[in-house]
């Protein structure tokens, strides 16, 4: 905690760092959200933060910002994620009557959380992906879990750049595979439109607008009660998952990492003892 700190205060004597953020933040809310068509039923939409993200990248290639803004911005995470945790707390009391009002299955939905620790942290191990994991696979690594992993373990931890890469990632990649897959999926029989749109809510503001928006392309006579359910469920997810994060998903993920780390030595040794 004290290394946090001391990275904070001297990120807040960076003026070049603030400079460069204002201006690259400036820039982005400009250019607003960007929606592409594809079509009848397929769109994407570029937002904010995809272009803030591919500017600050620019700004060090270009020399504009250098190592050690860039190793400054790392102490300003733990800042920055501070507000968020503020207006999670505020959420959660007046999301409580919709919980109830929604019924059970949108409070079990944090659970399909649990594929990404089953299907990818394994998958990730055969890679030779080691602690990275337990920050990559632990859910979606949205705005929430950072913070929960900043907290936690230290954002230049090995966790730390675990849940920051899948944070990256799903920036650069999740706004465009929503409004590519949403259309396709919903061709899935047996499905009602409110499970996709409870499913659009899945705890980032940009994928899902961009999920949401796709379904209302679909299904262009349900759009108000696409955009009501996927609210819903986004300021559901958003209040709970945090703390589905820290009692369930990520001691959940530490210890399937450490199962199958075992195993592996395991394996390993009898190999070649064999």
């Amino acid at each position: 905690m004290d290394n946090e700190k001391s990275k904070v205060l001297t990120a807040l004597k960076d003026w070049r760092l603030f400079l460069a953020v204002f201006v690259i933040v400036l820039i982005s809310e400009k250019i607003g959200v960007i929606k592409i068509p594809l079509g009848t039923m397929i769109s994407i939409s570029l937002f904010p933060m995809l272009y803030s993200m591919i500017f600050g990248m620019l700004s060090y290639f270009t020399k504009v910002t250098q190592t050690e803004q860039s190793a400054n911005a790392e102490g300003m995470v733990f800042l920055a994620v501070l507000p968020l945790i503020a207006k999670l707390g505020m959420m959660i009391g007046p999301s409580l009557p919709k919980l109830v009002n929604m019924g059970l299955a949108i409070a079990l939905q944090e659970f399909g959380h649990i594929g990404t620790i089953l299907l990818a942290l394994p998958i990730g191990i055969l890679l030779g992906f080691r602690k990275e994991l337990i920050g990559m696979t632990h859910s979606i690594g949205r705005e929430a879990n950072v913070s929960l992993i900043a907290e936690k373990y230290g954002i230049d931890s090995d966790e730390g750049r675990g849940v920051m890469t899948i944070y990256i990632v799903g920036t650069l990649f999740g706004t465009l595979f929503y409004g590519l897959m949403v259309p396709i999926f919903t061709l899935i029989p047996g499905i009602h439109v409110e499970s996709w749109a409870m499913a659009s809510g899945m705890g980032s503001g940009s994928m899902m607008a961009a999920a949401s928006g796709a379904l209302t392309n679909v299904y262009p006579d349900r759009a108000n009660d696409i955009i009501t359910y996927a609210g819903a469920s986004q300021v559901l997810t958003t209040a709970t998952g945090l703390y589905m994060s820290i009692f369930v998903l990520l001691p959940l993920t530490k210890k399937f990492y450490a199962w199958l780390m075992t195993a592996l030595d395991k394996n390993k040794e009898a190999k070649l003892n064999g």
